[in-house]
């Protein structure tokens, strides 16, 4: 089956049961990447990912990789290294910084999926307070992170890096925590990955996954501000200081 080519005057996707099976999840090409069309794209379990030179691709693999914010998995060793304080998290405090972290990171290991189209398009929809970063620092450097939309009460992950062993672990530790206390109810991790597998990540299938969006997205984009509760952090690891 051929994949659809999109009109990029008119915001519509095809049925994500016509994605191509090989490769897994490829729906259509084309559209543009404004706020309307992202977030049109989100709440249909849709995301856009493409190489330079290529047109844009929008993708929704079957099945999904997914983490429910209570059930990331704590190991010991990331625990105490939480416990020695050696890194700050924040969010919202260094978007830019992040996304380029994530676009040499992802460079270097898998292509330039992160172009500068896409910079563009993320951050119009962090200064619109849909897209949020979550930034791990030693002293005064940026050493990894993660970001990702927020939709309702899901949020969907774009990508990660780390500069030191850990940083993106750590960026996801606080993500599902402070997400957890928000009442969201699930952390949309896109593909299949063995390392988000090994933090609790699992496969749903593509109906769950759209049932699950279609109940707990809005229509209405959160704005509000993220910040850091260090009560809560401490709370996880005091659960799991046994």
């Amino acid at each position: 089956m051929p994949i659809h080519y999109l009109n990029p005057n008119v915001i519509a996707f095809p049925d994500v049961n016509d994605a191509l099976t090989n490769p897994n999840g490829l729906l259509a090409a084309g559209g543009n990447l404004s706020k309307s069309w992202l977030i049109a794209a989100y709440r249909q379990g849709i995301f856009p990912w493409y190489e330079d030179g290529q047109p844009i691709l929008w993708w929704s693999p079957d099945p999904r990789m997914s983490l429910i914010p209570d059930q990331f998995r704590l190991s010991r060793s990331l625990r105490k290294l939480v416990k020695k304080r050696i890194y700050r998290v924040s969010f919202d405090q260094d978007f830019i910084g992040v996304i380029n972290g994530c676009r040499t990171n992802v460079r270097k290991s898998q292509g330039t999926w992160i172009t500068n189209e896409m910079v563009n398009a993320y951050t119009e929809l962090y200064d619109s307070g849909i897209a949020h970063s979550v930034e791990v620092w030693s002293s005064r450097k940026l050493v990894g992170g993660l970001y990702g939309v927020s939709l309702g009460k899901i949020f969907f992950g774009e990508s990660m890096f780390s500069e030191v062993n850990n940083a993106s672990k750590i960026a996801l530790l606080y993500l599902t925590v402070h997400l957890k206390e928000w009442a969201y109810k699930l952390i949309d991790c896109q593909v299949d990955s063995d390392h988000l597998e090994s933090l609790g990540a699992s496969k749903i299938s593509r109906s769950e996954f759209l049932d699950i969006i279609n109940k707990y997205t809005t229509k209405e984009e959160n704005e509000e501000s993220w910040y850091v509760e260090d009560r809560l952090i401490q709370e996880k690891i005091n659960d799991h200081g046994q």
